[in-house]
């Protein structure tokens, strides 16, 4: 049954204090709420002990605090989860978390789907379905937090200790849901991930770059993946639009670059098409003169792909290249391909997934079915 109460995740500090004058309280109910909400990760108001009986019955008649259903929930062998989530009109989206030994990094979806067709992308083979909101956003990273038991917030030693907006979609075709998200997520009385452990990576919007640093000020990683127009454009349409050098301008621009907080540059490791030597020079000559790292990605294949990863030998000459002309390129060490959590992979094999099992539920001649597949999905 739909819950018609105005859930309050993913309101800004300016909306929850609207949200609290039209029920007649005062505005310090704000902090206290969102000490409650982003700090411990509450969602019962019973539970909000600060709060009078009253003020907490008055909050579960008219708001809650959602999250968004797991639908799947997945561990890989090297300890990678991800998940599966749906959202109130039953659209869904994946997110990942990738831990180290006493840290880790959370990736995150901005949209359902992806527009991009990025040929080398499993990802970018579904189509877009909508722009998730900043409530959705927020909220899968609380249910990465609630399976990780990392509520109250720790401001130290946290095992989430980095955010990447790495998963679905493009951010910056989302801007302003994903900055309302972020400021959420950055809030020193909540979340408090620092904009320093932020990173959104973008395949290159680049009326949408700057404006990125100078309001949020995180960490920028460009989707870039050759090195010339002609092989980009081919592999990723949007260069069409904005071609590598109108890029590199944005890249030079952008507000709170320089060398100890560099532009992260990946680049996908595709066997015979961007990964010779030719390659790799031109590389350092189209970044020359920007504080700039690369994070080169072995290609993780997917069924009907055109393309391979490169050999090893291949891709330690070509990281060799970077590193000989002083960049940082190191080779990514592929995390959560048993589950399809790689990258380029996500939600791609929870649509087969659920199609099979679809399927099989029609041929059974069960109608009421519960998992309906998505008319959208591939």
């Amino acid at each position: 049954m739909m819950d018609n109460r105005t859930d309050l995740i993913g309101l800004s500090r300016a909306e929850l204090t609207a949200e609290m004058a039209a029920m007649g309280e005062k505005s310090f109910r704000v902090k206290q709420l969102w000490h409650w909400i982003y700090y411990r990760g509450e969602t019962d108001f019973a539970a909000m002990t600060t709060l009078s009986k009253e003020f907490r019955r008055k909050l579960a008649g008219l708001h809650r605090v959602g999250r968004p259903a797991v639908s799947e929930h997945q561990v890989s062998r090297d300890r990678s989860m991800k998940w599966l989530l749906r959202f109130e009109d039953g659209k869904e989206a994946e997110s990942v978390f990738l831990p180290e030994e006493d840290r880790g990094a959370f990736c995150m979806s901005s949209q359902v789907g992806c527009t991009l067709t990025c040929r080398f992308c499993h990802t970018g083979t579904q189509t877009l379905v909508r722009n998730l909101s900043a409530a959705e956003m927020v909220g899968q990273l609380m249910v990465a937090r609630d399976v990780i038991g990392e509520w109250p917030s720790p401001p130290d030693g946290r095992m989430l200790s980095n955010v990447v907006l790495m998963g679905m979609g493009e951010p910056l075709f989302n801007y302003d849901q994903v900055a309302k998200a972020l400021h959420i997520i950055m809030d020193g009385e909540g979340i408090a991930v620092s904009k320093r452990r932020i990173t959104l990576s973008t395949s290159g919007v680049v009326p949408m770059i700057r404006r990125c640093g100078a309001e949020l000020g995180v960490n920028l990683a460009i989707s870039l993946h050759a090195a010339t127009d002609e092989l980009r454009s081919r592999l990723m349409p949007i260069n069409k639009k904005y071609p590598i050098a109108e890029l590199m301008r944005a890249c030079r621009e952008y507000p709170g670059a320089h060398n100890a907080r560099r532009i992260t540059f990946e680049y996908v490791m595709l066997k015979g098409v961007n990964d010779s030597p030719a390659d790799a020079r031109e590389l350092v000559r189209v970044v020359r003169g920007l504080p700039a790292k690369f994070n080169l990605i072995p290609f993780n294949p997917w069924p009907g792909s055109e393309f391979e990863c490169s050999a090893p030998p291949v891709m330690k000459r070509f990281s060799g290249i970077l590193n000989d002309a002083g960049y940082s390129a190191p080779i990514r060490v592929t995390r959560g391909a048993d589950i399809m959590a790689a990258c380029g992979q996500l939600k791609s094999a929870s649509e087969r997934q659920r199609k099979s099992r679809y399927l099989a539920r029609l041929e059974a001649g069960i109608e009421d079915d519960h998992e309906a597949f998505p008319p959208n999905a591939n």
